[in-house]
């Protein structure tokens, strides 16, 4: 994997795809900077080499060049962040980028227009992907958020430069975190999969029963396992439909020597609500008019139990509503498990949205050995799709 610090950028300019899709408030300000941070040692790398960085990103998703989405708004945190002014230009192609372009010296950043102003963007278009690779010397691809789409910027754009692309070091770190859960882990391998349904996490399940030797199941999509077994599960979510999977789940892990961890007690309420009524009860015996919305204090000793003694671990979703603080015992007292067993050596992957924002939300960011910056590209790795944007690197 050849990355950013395979090349010397003195005097070269670096065009970076970075991953700036941050959220805003009202008011335009950044509230998470976590993926502009995570983009900042690749670009100090190539600025103390002597070179100069061009930026390019999406923000949203606009559909007629609206200026909520324009990437002005990230200037100062972005500045800020780094350490350095950067330079903004309002567009992405034509005549006075290439101008901003020629008079950047060594040592500055230029942060380009939102790329998705361009519909070409998202169409791979070829002739824009080609407009773009005329503004840099060298290729970066640091924006694992948005390697597993096929766009101008991502994929197509690696063709224009045969020789001189390369992974940034926020990418290429991404890559082998996934890899070392999937390929060179140390055994015991526990996967914890949680959030609302069976069927988009169906493809992960599949492809990583051969790599691991615990699968812990929580969330919503835990009462489809218990249906299908024979629970009660009251007015709990579950997909119908999906029964007969879960059962087919149940059979291959036990086929391939996994341990199946699937709750045994819920937190229940009367309501999807923080004020409703809650007590704990068995997980397949939920009276009807009532939900499972959190694990139960029997599930979380079950857990830790599994935690303890893992060696790897890939947490992927949630085991309640833990954005209620009613029912967010399950998901900090699994996430504080995760850290107790990464401090004992473990080695920890966390992706995926609420998986991400659970860690944020119990301070354990910096308690686990690696937190995933792409949602999406991350379920299509452990599900072994190969990523465009990862492909063309290699």
């Amino acid at each position: 994997m050849k990355t950013v610090k395979n090349i010397d950028f003195k005097g070269k300019r670096a065009l970076i795809r970075v991953d700036f899709n941050v959220p805003l408030d009202e008011n335009f300000s950044v509230t998470d900077d976590t993926r502009i941070r995570a983009a900042k040692p690749t670009i100090i790398k190539i600025l103390e080499d002597g070179g100069s960085c061009i930026l390019m990103s999406h923000l949203g998703r606009p559909k007629n060049r609206e200026t909520e989405f324009s990437l002005q708004h990230i200037v100062k945190s972005l500045s800020d962040a780094l350490g350095i002014q950067v330079k903004f230009i309002d567009d992405c192609i034509g005549p006075k980028v290439t101008q901003a372009v020629e008079s950047l010296k060594s040592g500055e950043i230029l942060l380009l227009e939102n790329l998705r102003y361009y519909e070409e963007e998202t169409k791979g278009d070829r002739d824009f992907a080609e407009k773009l690779s005329k503004l840099g010397d060298v290729y970066v691809n640091d924006a694992f958020g948005t390697a597993h789409r096929a766009h101008a910027s991502t994929a197509i754009i690696a063709d224009f430069f045969p020789e001189n692309k390369c992974f940034g070091l926020l990418l290429a770190s991404e890559v082998e975190s996934v890899k070392k859960v999937l390929e060179t882990s140390e055994k015991p391998v526990t996967a914890i999969i949680g959030g609302a349904k069976v069927s988009s996490k169906i493809t992960i399940i599949e492809n990583i029963l051969d790599k691991i030797d615990h699968l812990i199941i929580g969330g919503g999509m835990a009462f489809t396992f218990i249906k299908a077994q024979g629970g009660k599960i009251g007015s709990s979510l579950v997909e119908d439909d999906k029964q007969e999977l879960a059962l087919e789940i149940l059979k291959e892990a036990k086929k391939k020597n996994v341990s199946v961890h699937l709750p045994v007690d819920a937190i229940i309420a009367d309501a999807f609500s923080e004020t409703a009524s809650t007590k704990i009860e068995a997980v397949n015996n939920i009276p009807e008019g009532w939900m499972g919305l959190d694990v139960g204090p029997k599930t979380n000793e079950i857990f830790a139990e599994v935690l303890t003694g893992s060696k790897t671990i890939l947490w992927n979703g949630p085991v309640g509503v833990f954005e209620m603080d009613k029912f967010a015992e399950g998901t900090k007292l699994l996430g504080q498990n995760i850290a107790k067993a990464t401090q004992n050596g473990a080695f920890s992957l966390v992706g995926g949205g609420d998986s991400v924002a659970a860690v944020q939300k119990f301070n354990l960011t910096d308690k686990v050995s690696y937190v995933s910056t792409g949602g999406g590209a991350m379920l299509e790795m452990l599900e072994g799709k190969t990523l465009p944007g990862i492909a063309v690197l290699l």
